[in-house]
């Protein structure tokens, strides 16, 4: 039985990639932070605490795991330097461990972001040059780049998600927030398009990219063939509810200076805000899609999931964990 390291694995989309393997026979190490939380882990995982910028932790971590699965990285930060330092600087520390353990023998798996590519209304498709808009983009850009440059020493490949839907999501609670209050806030300007893919799905395009020989040395897109836009998943959000909504208009420089004032208060206080710049440049882009046709075509894959059902799994399990209003 191969064993795969998979880091960040607390995440959300870590700890669906951690049961998509574990279904598929596969045993299953995750690094953890110390403070993270190991309990929503299937039974039999092998745990290693440290951090994915700890040159020790990573080497105990990497020991005699075939597969490596690199999901840990940083999301939200105050300046560009962290965005790098953790999410270029940890897949170099990882990939070098492999190298020097001699692990990752049957792939080293990155998880990229269409964040990378930039923004596209036409779709963004993987030969496009990378061109990112913010400083999350950048770093996912350079971590790829430095994952790619070792090609030619481990078999590695890398999965660009786009926005990822499912339960135990927190980076699109807002918009159930806002439904929950009866509120769809709608950009003035052009529709922004929008690629999704559910979290379920998005895990099992990660267990392929490991698997089959195929995604050697290849960079694949991983999303739904349905596309929706911000205000279309808010008004789904709404459905799945059972809100019969009001739409509110925004002009995008009153959510530009929200987002700034939101990481104003993050900086002074250290809470971290739902709304916040990364997010407005985000909703502000002319649109995020990507083609599809890659993964199909090389990995037999397809995000078979309908945004509504992915919407409804998550506004149940919203209102399980507390964190929506019940009906």
């Amino acid at each position: 039985m191969p064993t795969a390291l998979v880091t960040g694995a607390a995440g959300f989309l870590g700890r669906a990639l951690v049961r998509a393997l574990a279904a598929r026979g596969v045993a299953v190490r995750a690094l953890l932070r110390p403070s993270s939380d190991a309990s929503a882990l299937p039974p039999g995982v092998e745990v290693v605490r440290g951090d994915a910028l700890d040159r020790a932790a990573v080497r105990r971590a990497v020991d005699g795991c075939e597969l490596v699965y690199h999901l840990a990285g940083l999301r939200r930060a105050a300046d560009r330097d962290s965005f790098f330092a953790v999410n270029a600087g940890s897949t170099r520390l990882l990939l070098d461990a492999c190298l020097e353990g001699g692990a990752a023998r049957g792939r080293f798996v990155l998880a990229g972001s269409l964040a990378a590519a930039g923004p596209s209304r036409e779709g963004k498709r993987e030969e496009d040059p990378l061109a990112p808009v913010e400083w999350y983009g950048e770093s996912k850009a350079e971590a790829e780049r430095i994952a790619l440059s070792y090609a030619g020493r481990l078999p590695v490949a890398v999965a660009r998600p786009p926005r990822i839907l499912g339960p135990g999501d927190r980076e699109n609670l807002l918009f159930f927030r806002l439904a929950a209050k009866g509120l769809v806030l709608r950009v003035l300007g052009p529709e922004r398009p929008l690629s999704w893919i559910d979290v379920d799905d998005c895990a099992r395009g990660f267990a392929l990219l490991g698997e089959r020989p195929e995604a050697v040395g290849q960079v694949f897109f991983l999303a739904s063939p349905e596309r929706t836009s911000v205000e279309g998943l808010q008004r789904e959000v709404a459905r799945a509810l059972g809100v019969a909504p009001r739409t509110v208009p925004v002009p995008p420089a009153a959510l530009s200076a929200l987002g700034w004032a939101a990481d104003a208060v993050t900086r002074l206080t250290g809470r971290r805000l739902p709304l916040n710049r990364k997010l407005v440049r985000q909703v502000l882009a002319p649109g995020w899609t990507c083609a599809t046709g890659k993964a199909e075509r090389v990995l037999g894959f397809t995000a078979g999931t309908a945004l509504r059902d992915s919407v409804a799994r998550s506004a149940r399990d919203y209102r399980e964990r507390g964190w929506l209003p019940g009906p």
